[in-house]
């Protein structure tokens, strides 16, 4: 399933290139979340998580919801990347700012997976 595809591929990125995930842990939640580094680890593990639970049938409608979930909490990143590289001067900044509008049908999608999926 592509869900769990995009899942995982993107949980497995935290851990090949973290430094760019480093960099968008939201700044202003600096007081309250761990280092760049446990975030961006955590939130890859729960990526990957959430893209396995997907692709078995059995867990899939609970993968669904926590990966509508995911997107969700992962918007601040986005955002704080957008604010970072704005106004956008290069693919990094126009990527980040196509990016933001992009969390609503990722949260549309995961929202019919575990809609269409049986309990």
């Amino acid at each position: 399933m592509a869900l769990s595809a995009l899942l995982v591929v993107a949980g497995v990125g935290h851990f090949v290139i973290p430094r760019f995930y480093e960099r968008i842990v939201p700044r202003l939640l600096g007081d309250v979340l761990p280092s760049p580094e446990l975030v961006v680890r955590a939130s890859g593990l729960a990526e990957i998580a959430t893209g396995l639970l997907v692709a078995l049938p059995r867990t899939r409608r609970l993968g669904a919801w926590c990966a509508a979930g995911l997107f969700v909490v992962v918007w601040p990143a986005n955002l704080q990347h957008t604010a970072d590289t704005f106004p956008p001067v290069d693919a990094e900044g126009w990527l980040s700012l196509a990016r933001l509008p992009l969390q609503v049908p990722l949260i549309v999608w995961a929202l019919k997976v575990a809609r269409s999926s049986p309990p």
